[in-house]
């Protein structure tokens, strides 16, 4: 299976369908409730709901998932049944397999419900009609054209007594994105060294600005109270994410005092000292992050 442990729950839809095509008598048949073996609609509608609910069971390589609703429809035409299957659920991977094997389970639950009276049978196509959430409705690129600067604060980095290694970490992340990083920096754990840093950088205007260290609650950990003052709106609900995403990969995500806000149109992430929890807090709000740079800019939603 694919590890998906760092991709963020959002709500995926998919919608599946399947064509089975049969005879008018059948069609007949089933309008009248005269098929041999009951009606065949709500026993196919049961088994894709639970044909979708299975997945995982069925298919080797699917995540088991909670699903969240599993909508089956019928169209009737004078020759054929169309089933659509449409599946929601809050997860990291899409639902695509469930809806097309709900459908799949439709249309195979239809054929052997109506066998014994329509030899002339056939399922004509199991199709995705579309999906919602994840990598194809919030994009993984960078904003075009999109300028970073990057701090690093670290009190061993900056005496140069420890190589760096989560500001290289942001550099790769965002440029592996499209950024272009136009500044790197270094600086001590000390509110007036943090505070003219970002001034300083802000000046320059680039679009994004993200920092790394000193969001702790150790005695050297300043960032919070160095920065915050400087910024004109601050925007509580990405540190929410951050420290949401991070809670549900460690224990410890719950003390970290991470900040997000703007200054003019320039962003700014105050973001943990480790490399992994730096690449956790980017992955975990990096698509409300594009777009965040679009509103800054005023190009709206």
């Amino acid at each position: 299976m694919i590890d998906i442990s760092e991709k963020p729950a959002t709500l995926r839809e998919a919608v599946a369908q399947s064509m089975l095509r049969v005879s008018p008598n059948t069609i007949l048949l089933i309008k009248k409730g005269e098929t041999p073996k009951g009606d065949p609609l709500q026993v196919a509608k049961i088994a894709a709901v639970q044909g979708a609910k299975n997945t995982s069971n069925l298919i080797p390589y699917c995540h088991p998932l909670l699903i969240t609703l599993v909508e089956v429809d019928f169209r009737i035409e004078e020759e054929s049944i169309l089933s659509t299957v449409r599946v929601k659920a809050i997860h990291s991977t899409g639902v695509e397999m469930e809806a097309l094997t709900g459908a799949a389970m439709a249309s195979l639950t239809l054929y052997d419900m109506l066998k014994g009276i329509d030899k002339g049978m056939r399922i004509e196509w199991v199709r995705l009609k579309e999906k919602k959430g994840g990598g194809s409705q919030y994009p993984r690129c960078f904003i075009k054209q999109a300028t970073a600067a990057i701090v690093v604060i670290s009190d061993s980095t900056a005496q140069r007594e420890r190589p760096d290694t989560s500001g290289a970490a942001i550099k790769e992340f965002l440029e592996e994105r499209g950024a272009e990083v136009t500044d790197f920096v270094v600086v001590p754990d000390e509110e007036d060294s943090i505070a003219n840093a970002i001034q300083d950088l802000v000046s320059k205007g680039p679009d994004l600005v993200v920092t790394t260290g000193g969001t702790g609650i150790g005695p050297r950990d300043v960032t919070p109270e160095a920065v915050r003052s400087l910024l004109e709106r601050e925007i509580p609900g990405i540190s929410e994410a951050i420290r949401g995403y991070g809670q549900l990969r460690t224990p410890y995500a719950c003390l970290s005092r991470t900040l997000a806000g703007t200054v003019g149109t320039t962003m700014i992430l105050f973001l943990p000292g480790s490399p992994r929890a730096v690449i956790e807090s980017l992955t975990a709000v990096f698509p409300a992050l594009v777009h965040s740079l679009e509103m800054i800019r005023g190009e709206g939603h």
